[in-house]
């Protein structure tokens, strides 16, 4: 009499069922992931616009005027009183935004951080903060601040 041994193991079906359940699973879970990846760097961003409106007011109370903040003493583009990029907390390398001076006067100024192109920010909008404490995100990335972006969190 020959005894049947039982057989242990997964057959190529069952392989196959869970490879797939797991390549759903990976499909839903990762731009989610990318999602949650945006929203940190994009409050790092609002953090660092923030700290750079105090590098404004402290140099506003220097020489009780806004202008002069640029490189090169103009009063637009890279700022020379605070990092030109952000995470400012990282090297350059890592940079997400471009922190620029749009304008500057003696009374008011507006400041804004730019997604690199080629980072995981580059279709996020670019985010603002007016001396007036107003704030801005370009969240449908057309260029401009429509009546509904002024806020960061729309």
């Amino acid at each position: 009499m020959v005894s049947k041994q039982s057989q242990k193991g997964f057959s190529l079906i069952e392989l196959m069922i869970v490879v797939t359940i797991i390549g759903i699973i990976a499909g839903i879970a990762y731009p989610s992931y990318q999602g949650v990846i945006a929203d940190g760097y994009r409050g790092t961003g609002q953090a660092d616009l923030l700290a750079f409106a105090a590098a404004m007011e402290r140099h506003q109370s220097g020489s009780f005027s806004y202008e002069g903040a640029g490189s090169g003493g103009s009063n637009t583009g890279a700022p020379a009183i605070f990092a030109t990029y952000s995470p400012s907390s990282e090297n350059a390398a890592n940079k997400r935004y471009n922190l620029t001076i749009v304008a500057a006067n003696a009374t008011s100024y507006e400041l804004k951080a730019t997604p690199v192109s080629g980072s995981g920010q580059a279709s996020d909008g670019a985010l603002f903060y007016f001396s007036d404490g107003r704030k801005g995100w370009d969240k449908n990335n057309n260029g401009s601040l429509d009546s509904g972006e002024y806020c960061w969190s729309c």
